[in-house]
């Protein structure tokens, strides 16, 4: 009699054994999945979706390096998220049938534009309670009104926490007031190489498009907040300087090819200049260069809107530090390159990980940083020589 309790008993733990262990590897194989929330749309919705289908073709991330490794993304105290989402999408027929959004600002007292900036950082599961509206992966759309524009709003980062708490409590609320479809994209430099900016927003532009047929892109600084309600959030025929007039600038325009901060590029625009320059890493150039691709390459003017509407609060705390200025970024900037050679088509990361936060979603890549060297022989760049001191002799009297 022990013995046959003995058997029943070591035969019941092994099958509890065995179901533990299968849960386990269950577990962990679904948390090295990644599920896109636009996934479940097939690639003839996606391409029906577009009206230039050719530019999603042109955009084939074929030339990515892509590789999935060990969990890399920043650790995000109270941020809930999902690696498999089913995102809701209105009725095809019902919101056919909505009229189109239309943000009025054609009243006459602008005061009711002004955006009151919210300087308090909250933690990021508070940041959720004030937009429990908003679908995983920072996804919104209206509920009651048809969007003429599906826009992925594009964020460079790194190690910016308090910028980022700050920049998604206060845009969710601006971006709803104006409603639009938009997702917001977090793209997060890992490692140790030097921040390239430019190269991240590529980066969030090609992994966006493997999401959803996005048709405008707004490629955002996480520091920068917009103040004024008729800045409005829309790609149109050319593309647009959004932060115009910055406080720490004293709501100014530096100088009048200034395009950095916040731009705006329709899907068209943005693949027919080969995106933002790959080859400044640290501060600065990739803005200017940008410029110099519309006008040169697209064979366009950028827009803006007036200087008191196109008004942004810079969050300017919090320790942060800009990287150091790249030496070579005027020898870059001046060698009139041809474009073609750098831009989207030669974007080279490593993909580690897509995580649908709430309230956003984390993009989190490695670059390998390319030496001057490597670039001017690339891009067949020969280096400015410094200008001669010219010698002023005086004549005796």
């Amino acid at each position: 009699m022990f013995y046959t309790r003995r058997t029943v008993f070591v035969f019941i733990c092994s099958i509890v054994f065995l179901q533990a262990l299968y849960y386990i590897i269950t577990l962990q194989l679904k948390k090295n999945q990644t599920i896109s929330p636009y996934d479940l749309t097939s690639d003839k919705e996606k391409l029906s979706v577009s009206n230039d289908t050719t530019l999603i073709q042109k955009i084939e991330p074929s030339f990515i390096s892509t590789t999935s490794i060990q969990t890399l993304v920043p650790s995000f105290i109270k941020a809930t998220y999902v690696l498999a989402i089913n995102l809701t999408r209105p009725d095809p027929v019902v919101f056919k049938s909505y009229p189109v959004c239309n943000f009025s600002i054609s009243n006459n007292d602008t005061s009711i534009y002004r955006v009151t900036v919210s300087k308090t950082i909250h933690p990021f599961d508070v940041i959720e309670k004030h937009h429990d509206d908003i679908d995983w992966g920072g996804h919104w759309f209206p509920k009651t009104c048809r969007t003429e524009q599906r826009l992925a709003l594009i964020i460079c980062y790194r190690n910016r926490e308090f910028h980022l708490k700050l920049f998604l409590d206060n845009i969710h609320s601006f971006l709803k007031q104006q409603q639009l479809d938009y997702t917001i994209f977090v793209v997060n430099q890992h490692g140790t190489d030097q921040f390239n900016r430019a190269a991240l927003f590529n980066v969030g532009f090609l992994e966006a498009m493997k999401l959803y047929s996005f048709d405008c892109f707004i490629f955002h600084d996480v520091d920068l907040i917009p103040e004024d309600l008729r800045n409005v959030y829309k790609c149109g025929d050319r593309p647009r300087h959004m932060s115009v007039a910055v406080d720490k600038f004293n709501y100014k325009l530096l100088y009048s090819t200034l395009f950095g901060g916040v731009t705006a590029f329709s899907l068209s625009d943005f693949v027919g200049a080969n995106g933002y320059p790959t080859v400044y890493w640290g501060w600065g150039g990739e803005d200017d260069d940008m410029y110099l691709r519309v006008s040169r390459k697209l064979k366009k003017s950028i827009t803006r809107y007036p200087i008191e509407i196109a008004r942004y609060k810079m969050i300017r705390t919090y320790n942060h530090t800009s990287g150091k200025a790249n030496p070579h970024r005027h020898d870059i900037l001046y060698s009139k390159y041809d474009y073609n050679r750098d831009g989207i088509n030669t974007t080279r990361y490593n993909l580690h990980e897509l995580v649908f936060y709430k309230t956003f979603t984390m993009i989190n890549v490695t670059l390998t940083e390319e030496r001057f060297e490597q670039i001017s022989a690339r891009l067949n760049i020969t280096k400015r020589k410094p200008a001669k001191k010219i010698k002023t002799i005086r004549r005796k009297a």
